[in-house]
């Protein structure tokens, strides 16, 4: 294997031009012959949000959302979604929160209701409560105010009383 040693390649095809777009080093190369190589790519724009609210805007009322969706501008009022939405690092946010995840990098000023989780970013400054199943507290966010983890939904369960006779005592559990 000539990537980690001095010894030379004994593979046949190494001595082959590169393929492909770019000229890729030998050593590249090498490695092309066990497993294919996958280049990063940046994140497409719709894995964040397909609506997007960009700095510089500014709104004032209730807005809804039928798809995931991200803000980095300034809201006033009522924000609901039915999907993710994304508060970036410059967005001033004073409104309340209603959707199925949020995600919070900038300042907050109301309450946040998610159905799934809530993440609150290091850059993230939240005053209000937050409801949620899950709840992600980065170090370095602000986060004033109270938290509710309910359950993701409704369970229907049955609970059974006992009467106090049959109960098991709290010694004779262990």
């Amino acid at each position: 294997m000539a990537i980690f040693s001095k010894e030379t390649d004994r593979n046949p095809r190494s001595n082959e031009t590169p393929k492909g777009p770019a000229q890729m080093a030998p050593a590249v190369q090498a490695v092309e012959d066990r497993a294919p190589i996958r280049l990063a790519t940046a994140p497409a724009a719709h894995d964040e949000g397909r609506a997007y609210l960009d700095k510089g805007s500014k709104v004032s009322g209730k807005l809804s959302f039928d798809g995931p969706a991200r803000i980095d501008g300034q809201v006033d009022g009522e924000i609901h979604a039915k999907e993710s939405i994304v508060i970036g690092e410059s967005a001033v946010v004073t409104a309340q929160i209603k959707a199925a995840s949020v995600v919070v990098a900038g300042k907050i000023s109301g309450d946040i209701v998610a159905a799934q989780r809530i993440e609150i970013r290091p850059s993230a400054k939240v005053l209000g409560n937050v409801t949620s199943p899950v709840l992600i507290i980065h170090e370095g966010a602000l986060f004033e105010g109270h938290c509710s983890m309910q359950a993701e939904s409704p369970r229907d369960s049955k609970v059974a009383v006992f009467p106090k006779e049959e109960r098991i005592p709290q010694a004779q559990k262990a």
